[in-house]
């Protein structure tokens, strides 16, 4: 990975999951500054820089979760990837789901990848792992 700071859009509600995310990311030593957003709507907003995300950066990078509030990850992945400007930026589906059904549903709207939701802190080397990676797509 580049020694430039990497922007991530973590969606994601559940409170102690971004708390895990976030040491996760400090643990590792990587070089990233971390934006959160705590719903489907949320994240459209903080994506297209509408209402109090006018000034947002655009990330290098989307973590997102399925089940959320107001817009399932399902429908932010779908809208994502039916902008031009954004059919590039990769988006890892990070859920606590093991659905096969939600795996191939994810990829159908173009996921990068899919990850099962690390328990604990010490769990996170392969989230850790494919986000260094990300731009080359080897996430496995």
């Amino acid at each position: 990975m580049k020694n430039e700071v990497v922007h991530i859009l973590l969606v994601e509600d559940h409170y102690p999951d971004i708390v895990l995310t976030r040491k996760a990311f400090e643990r590792y030593g990587l070089k990233i500054k971390l934006h959160t957003v705590r719903n489907g709507e949320e994240a459209l907003d903080y994506l297209n820089k509408r209402g109090a995300y006018t000034d947002a950066v655009c990330p290098d990078l989307v973590l997102l979760d399925i089940n959320l509030p107001r817009k399932s990850g399902f429908e932010v992945l779908q809208e994502i990837r039916s902008r031009n400007c954004f059919e590039t930026l990769p988006v890892i589906m990070l859920t606590s789901s093991a659905s096969e059904q939600d795996m191939k549903k994810s990829y159908s709207l173009n996921a990068n990848t899919y990850l099962i939701k690390p328990c604990c802190l010490g769990e996170y080397e392969k989230l850790i792992k494919c986000v260094e990676s990300f731009k080359s797509r080897n996430c496995k």
